[in-house]
């Protein structure tokens, strides 16, 4: 999710980008969000960059590089008043919306397939527009490899049950059909990458006969 300033300054950066071929100056994008200090211009930047919707281009100048735009911008971004951020509304607008109870199976943990911790009699409630039509299911995140993805230790992902799944996406995976594992998925012919989101951690390739896709990231819960 992103703030209404975050998704300002992304459509700026974007249209600025694609007209003049370089990116906007910190003060060129202060000027645009109307924003007192350049410091303000710096916190969005690094909330863009934790969720991974641009990047710095090294030992270069003026230099951050879109990754990828909101998929849905009509859905996600219809809101326009500065006086609470999207998160906020989206908040508040979940008293007014119905709730939905999908299982939780448990923790994703090495060695554990998904199908050895499921419990039927374990729920957790979440608002009715986080999903669409299919069958979903939460699981608590366990380590911290998924970081720099915003997917903390103890957060709850909610998954989307699929089979298959695009390149760049962030899916449950089975491996060796025994260990579980949320992951950014790539597939290049019959070879699999499972990406990490953390430079501690190396990427896996595997064979794709050793890989079963099992959900596809839809959203995140955390408690504070």
């Amino acid at each position: 999710m992103l703030t209404k300033k975050q998704y300002d300054l992304l459509l700026f950066i974007d249209k600025y980008l694609k007209k003049n071929g370089v990116s906007p100056s910190f003060d060129e994008m202060r000027s645009a969000l109307r924003l007192k200090s350049k410091s303000g211009i710096h916190r969005l930047i690094q909330g863009l960059e934790e969720r991974r919707f641009i990047r710095h281009i090294p030992n270069k100048a003026r230099a951050l590089e879109i990754i990828r735009m909101p998929e849905n911008l009509k859905a996600e971004f219809l809101q326009k008043d500065d006086s609470d951020t999207f998160v906020e509304k989206q908040f508040k607008s979940s008293f007014k919306t119905e709730f939905t109870d999908i299982p939780l199976y448990g923790k994703i943990a090495a060695g554990v397939p998904i199908e050895a911790v499921r419990d039927v009699t374990t729920t957790i409630s979440i608002p009715s527009q986080m999903i669409g039509m299919g069958e979903y299911y939460a699981l608590t995140v366990e380590g911290d490899s998924m970081i720099n993805a915003g997917i903390l230790d103890g957060d709850t992902v909610v998954i989307k049950r699929i089979q298959t799944a695009e390149n760049g996406t962030i899916v449950v995976a089975l491996v060796d059909g025994m260990e579980v594992t949320l992951k950014r998925f790539r597939q290049k012919g019959n070879m699999i990458a499972l990406e990490p989101e953390n430079p501690r951690y190396e990427t896996r390739i595997l064979s794709s006969d050793r890989v079963v896709v099992q959900g596809r990231l839809v959203g995140l819960m955390r408690h504070y």
